[in-house]
């Protein structure tokens, strides 16, 4: 996936007080997303918002584009 996440969201979330738990039941990030998050899916653009809210960052701290590895280019197939 070309856009990855920067740090261990969750981790970060948990460490400025909310835990996994508080997230789902203060309805700010729903299990969905939090499970995407785990994978390192993206999540949405609403979830990245909630999360520069409460980290009180931008999201550029949260996720970066990575060029895809010039092997792994479906182009050449």
């Amino acid at each position: 996936m070309p856009v990855i996440y920067k740090m261990d969201v969750l981790s970060k979330l948990k460490d400025a007080g909310y835990s996994t738990y508080r997230l789902r039941k203060d309805k700010l990030i729903g299990e969905a997303m939090i499970q995407k998050i785990r994978e390192g899916k993206l999540c949405s653009w609403d979830t990245i918002s909630t999360i520069c809210e409460l980290l009180h960052c931008q999201p550029g701290d949260i996720v970066a584009y990575q060029p895809p590895e010039s092997g792994s280019d479906n182009k050449d197939k």
